[in-house]
């Protein structure tokens, strides 16, 4: 398998490189520490690892336009439906995971996963389109989410200006990077509270709901399967919207180096938060349909406003400002633990060498969290963000169910690996099938924007001869790299 050694080099008396091949010692290793050694230390508590996951999943979402599932589903009784197979799915997907995290003990995620699997070439082609298209565009959305929401307080009565939206966007994305440069504690720390704010806001839907429910406001209930047929077309982009409102139960393992007892904290920090997100959505949703009717909610511009403003008056001000919490702990969330896969393929030699490096007085990955800002803000001032993601969203699960599917590949591969979580075989199977059933549908009901998705996950293949393979490569351009 071909990897780039990198050298252990100091730069600017600030910055200490990786181990060569990637390989830092973690703390439960048994490697000797070297003088002067700086790693990334296990400060992912059980409970952090919790806010991570938590965090990053409940975002904008069920706030806004949970309608996606509605739209293409045409029922009530089949929306609800949707949302907890989605939900039992993503738990499975999770467990896969949890396994994959207990035996292969190195940050990165789906990049480490696919390297340990299938080789370099499939990881490479993962993390370049993460890291050019799919981070800086989903972290631009999710921000502008944020600025929106924060500011609707100020602009009750009229329209808010959209440059105002996203100045105040590029300060929240510039603040969430330099917490993340600053301390992995602080990051940490704010995590929880944010996640203690996304959970507040649910409970402010969830109760009022049940006591709808308890009044008897059942008429939305009544027929709940009746309406349109969900057609063949329509299913498949209800699951997407179903996983893509679930996304970001993976995370935990991008930072698997710095769990502290990542074989017991890990499979716990999962099924925990997928139990409690899981149950937190379904709840959400019915307690919506308990006020605001089918038709009504695929008309509204945010389910949450319009709920809270129905049955709170006053407090329903609140809404947006916990909406604004939501979606800037799902950019902290993010940011957190992608800026790892970065930091994991720089130490692999798949990318420049610069962002494998850890500041040694914060211990934090400072030029791989970095290196996303400016990135970021081009797609925020220029790009046509919602498209980016309808071309790229289709990548995301055809790699996550490639992961998967390595997983099955890694027990025959190599069977005596250690694995402290094991999963039932038929649970990997059946995840990684629905990910890759998804995505042929995906090709088969929307050619266009899924095709021109796969156009752009294929430019990594010349990139990774064009910038790993080729060995001959001038001077000014090895210089460039960082090599």
């Amino acid at each position: 398998m071909f990897r780039k050694a990198a050298v252990t080099t100091v730069s600017n008396g600030s910055y200490l490189q990786g181990q060569a091949n990637g390989r830092l010692p973690s703390m439960d290793s048994g490697q000797p520490a070297q003088e002067g050694k700086v790693v990334l230390k296990k400060k992912v508590t059980l409970l952090r690892g919790i806010s991570i996951i938590i965090g990053t999943i409940i975002g904008a979402g069920i706030f806004i336009s949970p309608k996606g599932i509605l739209k293409n589903t045409g029922s009530v009784g089949m929306s609800l439906t949707v949302w907890t197979v989605c939900g039992i799915l993503s738990l499975f997907g999770a467990l896969c995971y949890a396994e994959l995290g207990t035996c292969i003990k190195k940050s990165g995620g789906h990049y480490t996963y696919i390297l340990e699997a299938f080789g370099p070439l499939p990881a490479f082609v993962r993390v370049w389109v993460e890291l050019l298209i799919i981070r800086p565009a989903a972290t631009a959305v999710i921000s502008l989410a944020f600025g929106r929401y924060i500011l609707e307080p100020f602009f009750m009565q009229c329209e808010i200006p959209e440059l105002a939206i996203k100045l105040i966007t590029a300060v929240g994305i510039t603040l969430v990077m330099v917490l993340n440069s600053t301390s992995v504690s602080w990051s940490a720390r704010i995590q929880i509270f944010l996640t203690f704010c996304k959970l507040v806001a649910i409970l402010i839907i969830i109760v009022p709901g049940v006591i709808q429910l308890i009044k008897g406001e059942t008429q939305h209930f009544k027929n709940a399967f009746a309406g349109n047929d969900a057609s063949v077309m329509g299913l498949p982009l209800a699951f997407y919207s179903g996983m893509y409102a679930y996304s970001g139960w993976f995370y935990l393992n991008f930072v698997t180096e710095e769990v502290e007892n990542p074989e017991k904290n890990i499979p716990l920090a999962i099924c925990i938060s997928m139990i409690i997100v899981t149950v937190g959505y379904v709840l959400t949703n019915v307690a919506y349909f308990t006020t605001i009717s089918a038709g009504e909610l695929l008309l509204s511009k945010a389910v949450a406003v319009t709920f809270a403003e129905r049955l709170m008056g006053r407090f329903s001000l609140a809404v947006p400002v916990f909406v604004a919490l939501s979606c800037f702990g799902s950019m902290n969330g993010g940011i957190f633990a992608v800026s790892r896969m970065f930091f994991v393929a720089s130490r692999e030699g798949h990318l420049p060498e610069i962002l494998s490096m850890i500041h040694v007085r914060k211990h934090t990955p400072l030029p791989a969290v970095i290196v996303l800002h400016p990135l970021t803000m081009i797609m925020l001032f220029t790009g046509d963000l919602y498209s980016l993601l309808n071309f790229l969203s289709f990548a995301r699960w055809l790699f996550i169910g490639l992961v998967v599917a390595g997983l099955i590949y890694l027990r025959y591969k190599r069977p005596d690996m250690p694995r402290p979580f094991k999963v039932p075989l038929f649970i990997p199977a059946l995840f990684s099938f629905t990910c890759l059933f998804m995505v042929a549908l995906s090709l088969y009901s929307d050619p266009v924007n899924t095709g021109i998705g796969f156009a752009i996950t294929l430019t990594g293949v010349p990139a990774y001869y064009l910038f790993i393979v080729w060995d001959k490569k001038p001077k000014w351009f090895r210089k460039l790299l960082g090599k």
